[in-house]
C-alpha cells in the first residue's frame, strides 16, 4: 500500500496556504501613521513614568522591591 506523492502534496498545500499569510496591512498610509503614533504616545508615557520611578525610588535612598 503505497501513498505515492501524498507527502510531496501535503508540503506543497501547506506551503501555499503559509504564502497566503504573509504579512498584509490592511491598514491605509494614514490609518497606519495614527496608530504608529498612538503607539509611540503610549511607550513616551511608560517612559516617563518610569523615569519618575526612578527618581522616587533614588530619592527614598534606593529601596529596592523584593
Amino acid at each position: 500500500m503505497s501513498r505515492g506523492n501524498q507527502r510531496e502534496k501535503a508540503r506543497e498545500k501547506n506551503q501555499a496556504a503559509a504564502a497566503g499569510k504573509g504579512k498584509k496591512t490592511t491598514l491605509s498610509g494614514s490609518e497606519q501613521a495614527k496608530a504608529k503614533e498612538e503607539a509611540a504616545k503610549i511607550m513616551r508615557e511608560k517612559q516617563l513614568a518610569a523615569e519618575e520611578r526612578k527618581k522616587a525610588e533614588a530619592a527614598n535612598g534606593g529601596a529596592k522591591k523584593k
